[in-house]
């Protein structure tokens, strides 16, 4: 860094060196979004398990400018959840509007209702 004579070449030098080049992000999206798409609950697996997986690899996409909507979020998550969960999504998509649903407020429903069981 000390080397680089103007800020510019300083920001694209820290760039490279913390984020990687332009070649390696999008090899970091391509595994994310592989990871995304093929999301699925684990056998034996609680919902709270779950969310932290679904959000850990959300997060990283977001820190790499890949984006998906909150309803395409929301609509991902149930599609990954077992079919004895379907009334429990049907239910939540009568009665909420999934265009807003944020994240965490579906996970506090699926968890009140995984507790009952």
């Amino acid at each position: 860094i000390s080397s680089c004579i103007s800020a510019k070449e300083m920001w694209d030098r820290l760039e490279v060196t913390y984020e990687g080049t332009n070649q390696v992000k999008e090899a970091k999206i391509s595994m994310l979004v592989h990871n995304y798409e093929m999301f699925t609950m684990n056998e034996n697996e609680d919902i709270k398990s779950m969310f932290s997986r679904f959000t850990y690899i959300i997060n990283a996409l977001q820190v790499l400018d890949k984006t998906y909507s909150n309803s395409e979020m929301v609509r991902k998550f149930f599609r990954c959840l077992p079919k004895s969960w379907m009334p429990k999504v049907t239910t939540i998509e009568e009665a909420k509007n999934l265009n807003i649903l944020p994240l965490e407020d579906l996970l506090g429903s699926l968890m009140t209702h995984e507790i009952s069981m």
